[in-house]
């Protein structure tokens, strides 16, 4: 229980009805969520306005309401708080409910189109390799220390970020490593959060289907560099165009990365096969198990966020030789046949781009199948896109469904081969079923062929006219590898 007047510190009141010296069992801002002496905030989002179920809140038994529009008509026992942005508001009370524990261990944030959940995941192994215990939050699971929990979004809620993080503070945990959405930066979830640093490794084509246009959608990642403070870090892509822009008007000491550029921190690929890569790091050589110039792009943040936060150099680049990559990225799987299969989570257009040059540039004389399919509900302009550079860098493509949703898979296999040449569709064949789509990969696979199967990565479902049924690529070809080794 805490005083709402506490937890009101920082909060901008255009009004207050009622009393403020009431204690607060919980904060919600759903009211399905809503316990006896709970604060209720009506939060507006993109499906429900959540100024419509105050009276559900009141009769559910909350004791306080925080709105931008408070009800005309108001109950004699509940205090009423008015303020110009909820969402805002609501970062700012989950932080002092919790006793800010943003405060009292380090977070960095990464943002970006892609490279998110590696340089977040592979941070927080990096520091689990030294012993230095540390949270993260991100899409495929979240962790405090070793302990592995559920995640349902790639950034969760206020509340339930600030609840994370006091979890881990309790327990230990020095830092936690953090992806912020776009969706989520723009939702306000990050805000009121204090941040030791942030990092963006790059930004294209993906989520204009939420943002509308593609400067909405930078300015959208730039809302976290903004809020960060004097004392803080701000470590930038400087390769990426939009890199520097993070930097506008941003408080923190800033520092960028580069492989191309003259940049903070520097590396180049000195060798780059399937098993791994040579790396040098700021004059200094390192194997990594990861492969590609993408990886060199995360092991590079990931050394210079390190850096940052006062590790030596050479234990830096000690550990990051031991990191494995994060689940469902750029894993690569041999069968007994010497088929090489490779799951990666790519689902956007510079994505797989990056994915399959990197597989060109490792492979020799294999052929090269690409299985995948593009998201239903989502950013339809991508499709054809995505069909166009399957088709330059792939020996055959397998268009299958990938998370259709309410869409019909057909028709967006459809969008996906409007962007495939003319004279590149005899190597196309489409199977909207993605079991038989991977199944038919093996089988037109010789040996030393590879067979990359993108878009689902860590995913262990489908999502099909609104149900997740269970579906696991990494396991659809294990069982494929059981079956053929008999």
């Amino acid at each position: 229980m805490r005083l709402l007047q506490d937890i009101l510190y920082k909060i901008e009141l255009q009004e207050v009805v009622g009393l403020t010296n009431v204690a607060i069992s919980s904060i919600c801002f759903d009211s399905r969520n809503v316990i006896k002496d709970a604060l209720f905030v009506a939060v507006r989002g993109t499906q429900n306005d959540g100024h419509q179920y105050i009276e559900q809140a009141h009769q559910r038994g909350a004791i306080a309401i925080l709105a931008e529009e408070l009800p005309a008509t108001k109950e004699e026992h509940l205090t009423y708080l008015k303020v110009k942005n909820s969402s805002k508001a609501l970062g700012i009370l989950a932080s002092n409910f919790f006793d800010n524990p943003s405060e009292k261990l380090k977070l960095v944030a990464v943002t970006g189109t892609n490279g998110k959940t590696s340089v977040a995941t592979l941070l927080h192994a990096f520091y689990q390799s030294m012993a230095e215990s540390s949270g993260l939050i991100s899409t495929i699971e979240n962790k405090i220390g070793f302990q592995s929990l559920s995640s349902t979004h790639t950034t969760p809620d206020a509340i339930s970020i600030n609840a994370l993080l006091d979890d881990m503070y309790r327990q230990g945990c020095k830092y936690c490593f953090m992806e912020a959405s776009s969706h989520a930066i723009h939702q306000n979830r990050t805000f009121g959060l204090r941040f030791a640093g942030a990092i963006f490794t790059n930004i294209s084509h993906d989520h204009l289907d939420y943002h509308g246009t593609f400067d909405d959608y930078i300015l959208a990642k730039k809302a976290l560099f903004d809020q960060l403070t004097p004392d803080a870090f701000a470590l930038v892509n400087k390769d990426d165009r939009h890199g520097l822009n993070m930097l506008h008007h941003c408080s923190a000491q800033h520092y960028t990365y580069a492989l191309k550029s003259k940049a903070d921190f520097k590396a180049k690929v000195i060798e780059n096969q399937l098993d791994g890569m040579l790396l040098n790091i700021q004059g200094k050589d390192v194997w990594s198990k990861l492969v590609g110039q993408f990886n060199a792009y995360n092991l590079l943040a990931i050394y210079a966020t390190a850096v940052l936060l006062g590790q030596d150099e050479y234990q830096a680049l000690t550990s990051i030789s031991t990191l494995n990559s994060a689940e469902g990225r750029f894993e690569v799987m041999r069968s007994v046949d010497r088929k090489v299969a490779i799951v990666d989570y790519a689902h956007t257009p510079d994505a797989l781009l990056n994915v399959l040059k990197t597989i060109n540039d490792v492979k020799h004389n294999q052929q090269l199948i690409t299985v995948f399919g593009c998201g239903g509900d989502r950013d339809k302009d991508k499709r054809p896109k995505m069909g166009q550079i399957a088709s330059q860098f792939s020996d055959k493509i397998i268009l299958t469904s990938d998370n259709p949703r309410s869409e019909n898979p057909n028709l967006i296999i459809d969008e996906i081969l409007s962007g495939i040449p003319k004279e590149k569709i005899k190597n196309v064949l489409t199977i909207s079923d993605r079991k038989s789509a991977i199944k038919t990969a093996y089988s037109l696979a010789n040996e030393g062929d590879i067979i990359l199967v993108a878009g689902k990565g860590h995913e262990k479902f489908q999502e099909i006219d609104g149900q997740k049924i269970s579906f696991d690529d990494k396991q659809e070809l294990q069982n494929l590898f059981n079956t053929y080794q008999q």
